[in-house]
């Protein structure tokens, strides 16, 4: 019993490794200039990401969608206007900062401003690496069977797992680079700071040598 169950054991394990889904509902209330409400998510360069929008009724608001990312250049990968009902986006990650999928909700210009509270629910899912792949649509153009399909998902998880760990890799070699060379100059900068120092000593020696030379108290 022990040995058939450890490959679902490991099976599950990488399933739950590679998940990278988020799904959220919420209310997002109208004004004449709102705010911007964005859901953020951790992604790696290169990574597909799938968004899905479902975005309820809203009499005289406009609600706008834009997908940017964390960087300081805030690169804007989606902009949207006066979106309505089950709407889907895929956009490709170029950065490793974080992809945020931020919303507005405006108030017509032509709803009068009687202070009643307008809201849109907005239902998101945000799929990313190998939970954003269609494997349904994939069997269906390869003719693969459930058990062909469930081992192609599993291929694309290790695959993720794999590209993650490369990449978190690669993090930590550039941030011990950035260690060696921060700690090389701090080292540097101390052997200069001495040098300095016995520098103005001998400086100050000579200087109060000759001083007493002139003032005739010393030979």
């Amino acid at each position: 019993m022990g040995a058939r169950a450890l490959p679902l054991l490991l099976v599950a394990l990488v399933l739950c490794l590679g998940q990278s889904a988020l799904a959220i509902k919420f209310n997002l209330p109208a004004t004449r200039y709102p705010p911007s409400k964005c859901i953020w998510n951790s992604v790696t360069p290169g990574a597909l990401v799938i968004i899905t929008a479902n975005v309820g009724p809203g009499e005289g608001q406009r609600l706008d969608i834009e997908v940017v990312d964390s960087s300081d250049h805030r690169n804007v990968y989606l902009n949207k206007k006066n979106i309505s009902g089950e709407k889907r986006f895929a956009i490709t990650a170029h950065t490793e900062d974080d992809i945020g999928v931020c919303f507005r909700n405006y108030i017509e210009a032509d709803v009068p401003n009687d202070g009643k509270l307008r809201t849109r629910v907005i239902d998101l899912d945000v799929d990313i690496g190998a939970d954003a792949v269609d494997y349904n649509a994939i069997a269906n153009q390869e003719s693969l069977s459930a058990l062909e399909t469930e081992m192609r998902k599993l291929e694309g998880l290790v695959k993720e797992i794999e590209d993650q760990t490369k990449y978190l890799t690669y993090r930590e070699e550039r941030f011990q680079s950035t260690n060696e060379s921060t700690n090389t100059r701090v080292v540097n900068f101390a052997w200069f700071t001495i040098a300095s120092l016995i520098g103005l000593g001998v400086w100050q020696i000579f200087h109060l040598r000759a001083f007493f030379k002139r003032k005739y108290l010393i030979d």
